[in-house]
């Protein structure tokens, strides 16, 4: 799995994680929510929470499930992380390491020491976190992972740039020259981030926003929410430098506005304490004080970052421009004690200038005195120019504040033009370095007060040469800042365009979740509907979801009369209350009920109070009603009747509820027309069985209709067809004459219609007979004490004929003495149609097949029949669905779909046993555990089918 995903392909498993549900979402919930984790923490824990407890029901080993476990620990702990959790967060990315490193799994491994670095910085310890991404680097190496490796390297050298900017340049400077052409965006992201860092410390504060900028839009766009939140803050900084204040805010407050709703402590903290500073900057002190306190605030889970050490800085600058001394040396020690942990030379050089100057102003001369030269010393050895000249500078100003013995090896004319002189002299050894005009002030200031006017007018010409060349230097940074901010708005508009695609995405998503969850649900309305086969509770069906879906004061259910002149009220509610039935002819002139059954054509009235004739004139005994929509009940050409919903304000039915309505209204046609269908069958059924009970039957399938449909169809097309023939033949006979050849044709047309019409009604009348088999007859059904042998005998004699016809051959292997307590008309019926079904399927364009039949009692008070044979095999696609009511691979060749079928039922119901298959190409086995005496049954009661 990638380390880092685009927002594309982000969306593309949110559209397809839409439709799926159960386990079948487990595949697409891992990569969700490990590329979530700071696009969406929440959704991301609740995704890997669903994972997590979807593992046990996959039939996934457990090293598999071991490593997804892993993976979604590492979600968990990185969102633990981000909102200062810091203990939680370890424990989880230890769990994880240990399961990654015992499965062999580098790019696991890798990931879990990314997340312990990270954590080490949020502690402040940073050594370790150096140790962790050279792990990282090192396990991304063992795998092969290009990205992987770059991201570590790229964090690494960031790190260093703190620790050591030269060494750091000198090590990875060449090194990522070499890639930048071939880098990906999440790689990017952290070797801009470098480079960014890099320019920062050699004072190219231009370029460092440019790569800044890089670094925000290829972090947004994989997903590293964090590294974008830094990156705007960085870039905010340094326009605050190239004196573009606003557009520092600018980006300050986009920073502020991606942290905010993650709650991240450090990312709002940093976010917070940034702006302060730009604040102090504009001279907005109150302000200024106010965020830093919120900052600190919100820092003090993660006291060990970085972050909160700078927040201390930019708090202790503050108060010495606000002349709060004791606050200032206060937030200086702390700093101090920062940055001993940290082991960041630029902190403590800071800390130490900081608290000698506060204690300069408290009237601690010689304390301040040592502070500075301390400053002084960390700030050589770092090599920052910056630092050593702003130490200088305090000494300058210590010793102008109090009379403290001269420094050794003093040639100026006073301390503080000593100490001023070694800062010029500082500044001179950096290249390009604009010495500022301050410092010449400050020089020129010693020297008049020392009436050394010469020297001191000296100074005043070298201070104003100084401005010019600052002003000239304001006036490349602002050309700079312009460029970047020319950049900035293209990233902006750039990332306003992702966002709207992001938000357009959204949306679209939003739409299909709420369609998918609405198809669902009618897909589930849909099969309650269709299982029932009485019309009265499909009415009660349809009404109850009509009035849970969609806005319905009345709703109404209109079917044909058997004559086909009236339509009738089958079904009526006004507010909760029965409809009294009403009937309304087929000529009625303004019924939009029956205008929508002749026009065969949805009907939706937006608001009836403007029509001539309002709906309460064709629904008598109703409210008049404002909105109401018509839908005919269509099952195939024919018209049932019609369905009819209202509501009592206008415009209540849009696109969706005219949608969900007419799949209904389709759901109830088909249900009502199964009904019809069922209740033909009975009465037909009750015909054929005159004078007995029949068991109640079992649901019979919404295919019953369509089954015999098609034979009885087939010949009522025929018969007509043979009808027009005749016809034809009469008025030849009747004319000029008919020949001969006419007559003989006639004669072969009307003896193949006889043989279609016969082999037709030959099939409606077996399908018949099948179905009678679907619901065993529990009544009527003889039970007694039989031999299996001698019964096994009979239904293997009675079938031999046409086994013999079909050149195969049946072998049987049946105990002599097994007798069973149980139903040998109903076990006839099975052991028949597992040969029928093995004579029909088994031996395809072949002859000289093999059947066997055998028992045996493996234990006591069962048996065990297995009937096999040695043919092709079941298709495994066709495994499951074999004892499948109407399923067969030979439909219109001799098979019904029914034989297995009602087996399976009389094995598992009457018998009382179990029955199972298995096949491969070489043959198919069903076996059949029955007990020796089956299972006593209710007279009283149908068999249960399926």
């Amino acid at each position: 799995m990638e380390m880092f995903a685009v927002d594309d392909d982000v969306a593309q498993w949110e559209l397809a994680l839409l439709p799926l549900r159960g386990v079948a979402r487990l595949p697409v919930l891992l990569p969700l929510a490990w590329h979530l984790r700071q696009r969406d923490g929440a959704r991301a824990e609740a995704f890997a929470a669903e994972a997590l407890a979807l593992l046990p029901q996959t039939r996934l080993d457990a090293d598999a499930c071991s490593l997804i476990s892993a993976r979604l620990h590492l979600v968990q702990g990185e969102a633990r992380w981000l909102h200062g959790r810091l203990d939680e967060a370890a424990a989880l990315a230890a769990q994880a390491l240990a399961a990654a490193q015992a499965l062999d799994d580098p790019a696991g491994c890798g990931d879990a020491h990314w997340l312990q670095a990270w954590i080490a910085v949020d502690r402040g310890e940073h050594r370790r976190c150096d140790e962790e991404l050279a792990l990282c680097a090192e396990a991304a190496r063992g795998a092969g992972d290009q990205e992987r490796l770059a991201v570590a390297e790229g964090a690494s050298a960031r790190w260093a740039v703190l620790h050591d900017p030269r060494a750091a340049a000198a090590r990875w400077g060449v090194h990522f020259a070499r890639k930048t052409e071939r880098l990906s965006l999440a790689a990017a992201t952290w070797i801009s981030d470098y480079m960014g860092l890099t320019a920062s410390q050699a004072n190219d504060f231009g370029a460092a926003a440019s790569h800044y900028i890089h670094c925000y839009e290829s972090a947004l766009e994989t997903g590293q929410l964090r590294a974008a939140i830094i990156a705007a803050t960085n870039i905010g900084e340094d326009f605050c430098i190239l004196n573009d204040l606003h557009s520092a805010l600018e980006w300050m407050q986009c920073a502020l506005d991606l942290a905010r709703p993650t709650g991240w402590p450090r990312s709002i903290g940093a976010c917070l304490m940034h702006t302060a500073d730009t604040m102090r900057r504009l001279g907005r002190m109150d302000a200024a004080d106010e965020l830093l306190r919120e900052a600190l605030a919100i820092l003090a889970p993660v006291s060990g970052a970085r972050s909160y050490a700078i927040a201390l800085q930019y708090l202790g600058d503050l108060s010495l421009d606000r002349s709060q001394h004791s606050s200032a040396l206060e937030a200086f020690l702390r700093l101090q004690g920062r940055a001993e942990v940290l082991n960041q030379p630029d902190f403590l050089s800071v800390a130490r200038r900081g608290q000698a100057h506060a204690l300069s102003c408290l009237g601690r001369a010689q304390e301040a005195l040592d502070t500075a030269l301390d400053a002084v010393h960390l700030a050589a050895e770092e090599g920052n120019a910056h630092h050593h000249i702003a130490a200088l500078r305090v000494l300058a100003l210590i010793h102008s504040q109090h009379a403290l013995p001269p420094p050794q090896g003093m040639t100026a004319l006073n301390p503080p033009l000593h100490y001023l002189h070694q800062a010029l002299h500082v500044a001179a050894t950096v290249d390009g370095y604009i010495v500022p005009g301050d410092l010449y002030e400050a020089l020129a200031h010693e020297y008049a007060r020392a009436a050394h006017y010469e020297q001191a007018y000296e100074m005043a010409l070298a201070a104003s040469a100084a401005r010019e060349r600052t002003h000239s230097q304001e006036a490349t940074n602002r050309a700079i800042a312009m460029q970047v901010h020319h950049q900035t708005e293209h990233a902006r508009a750039e990332g306003h365009h992702h966002r709207e695609l992001a938000a357009s995405e959204a949306r679209r998503a939003e739409v299909l979740q709420q369609t998918s969850a609405t198809l669902e649900r009618l897909s589930a309305i849909g099969q309650e509907v269709t299982t029932h086969l009485d019309a009265g509770a499909v009415f009660r069906v349809l009404n109850r979801h009509v009035h849970a879906l969609l806005a319905a004061n009345t709703f109404v259910i209109y079917l044909c009369d058997p004559d086909g002149a009236r339509l009738s009220r089958a079904f009526g509610v006004e507010d909760g209350l029965s409809l009294p039935e009403n009937s309304l002819p087929l000529d009625h002139p303004t019924a939009y009920s029956v205008r929508c059954l002749l026009e065969r054509r949805e009907i939706y009235l937006e608001n009836t109070a403007h029509l001539q004739h309002p709906v309460a004139a064709v629904t008598p005994g109703t409210q008049v009603s404002v909105s109401a929509l018509f839908v005919p009940l269509l099952a195939g050409e024919r018209v049932l009747g019609v369905m009819t919903v209202q509501a009592m304000h206008a415009n209540a039915y849009g696109e969706r509820e005219r949608l969900i309505f007419r799949t209904l209204c389709a759901y109830g046609a088909i249900a009502l027309d199964n009904a019809h269908a069922y209740r033909q069958l009975k009465d037909a059924q009750s015909q054929l069985v005159s004078q007995e009970k029949l068991a109640a039957l079992g649901s019979l399938m919404a295919g019953v209709a369509h089954e015999l449909n098609t034979p009885i169809g087939n010949s009522l097309l025929i018969a007509s067809t043979l009808e027009h023939k005749t016809a034809e033949l009469e008025v030849a006979l009747n004319g000029p004459g008919l020949r001969r050849s006419e007559l003989a044709a006639y004669i072969g047309d009307a003896r193949k219609a006889s043989e279609l019409v016969m082999r037709g009604l030959h099939s409606a009348a077996d399908l018949v007979n099948s179905f009678k088999q679907v619901a065993v007859d529990r009544t009527t059904e003889q039970r007694r004490n039989f031999n299996l042998h001698q019964v096994t005998h009979e239904i293997v004699a009675t079938m031999m004929n046409r086994i013999r016809a079909s050149n195969h051959s049946i072998a049987f292997e049946v105990p002599q003495l097994l007798a069973l307590d149980s139903y040998p008309g109903p076990f006839g019926q099975v052991i028949t149609n597992l040969i029928n079904n093995a004579l029909l399927h088994a031996f395809e364009g072949r002859e000289n097949g093999r059947m066997r039949l055998e028992a045996s009692t493996p234990l006591e008070g069962r048996v065990q029949i297995c009937f096999s044979d040695d043919g092709d095999g079941i298709a495994p696609e066709h495994l499951n669905r074999i004892f499948d009511p109407f399923f067969t691979t030979k439909l219109g060749q001799g098979g019904s779909g029914l034989g297995l079928s009602i087996s399976y039922n009389i094995v598992t119901s009457l018998l009382g046993g179990q029955i199972a298959v298995s096949s491969s190409g070489a043959g198919t086995a069903f076996t059949l555990d029955l007990p020796l005496t089956a299972p006593a049954h209710d007279p009283e009661r149908a068999a249960s089918i399926y």
